[in-house]
């Protein structure tokens, strides 16, 4: 997530992207070049649980939807996240930007990433859908970490905080690097299978 834009992110996870920002301003006031590096959704972490907590596989029964299931995220499996990275280090289309990783194959509901699945399994998962309410209800009395990760989860699968806003051509990966053979979330999976 780009901590820019995640002022309204709710405690305790977003002291996160106080401390990013907290950084961002001293390279910034140091005059520091940079290029921050808006990576997403590590598929590892997310995509390869169909994004439920808790786990890093995926379930072949049941599967929680946030809420409908239908916001776009952004998975990112991270040997592109660190290709695209690497591509921006010299290039002066990139300096004292951020870069958003977004091609446009990853760009996902979490409906969808599970359809992926199923398809490779041959099996309809049963799905539980957890509305807002009770996912930030769930939050209370958890501790400290899995607070802050919620949190995040709230803001990825609900607010849709990856892809609420537009991005340029110029600030966005697959666009400056068409080059790129990123990783399709359909082939991540078969690492499951």
């Amino acid at each position: 997530m780009d901590p820019a834009l995640m002022g309204h992110a709710l405690q305790p996870g977003r002291v996160t992207f106080d401390e990013k920002m907290t950084i961002r301003k001293a390279i910034e006031d140091a005059n520091i070049p940079f290029t921050y590096i808006s990576a997403n959704c590590f598929a590892a972490y997310m995509a390869g649980n169909l994004s439920q907590m808790g786990t890093l596989f995926p379930p072949r029964d049941r599967v929680v939807l946030y809420g409908d299931g239908n916001v776009k995220v952004v998975y990112m499996d991270e040997d592109d996240v660190a290709t695209y990275t690497i591509k921006t280090i010299d290039d002066p289309r990139t300096l004292n930007k951020t870069i958003y990783l977004r091609p446009p194959e990853n760009i996902l509901t979490q409906r969808e990433l599970i359809e992926k699945w199923e398809k490779l399994i041959g099996k309809q998962l049963e799905k539980s859908p957890i509305s807002e309410h009770d996912f930030l209800s769930s939050m209370k009395g958890v501790d400290f970490a899995s607070q802050a990760g919620m949190g995040h989860f709230y803001h990825i699968f609900y607010e849709g905080c990856l892809t609420n806003f537009e991005v340029g051509d110029e600030e966005e990966a697959s666009k400056l690097y068409p080059e790129v053979e990123y990783t399709r979330m359909d082939e991540f999976l078969k690492l499951y299978v």
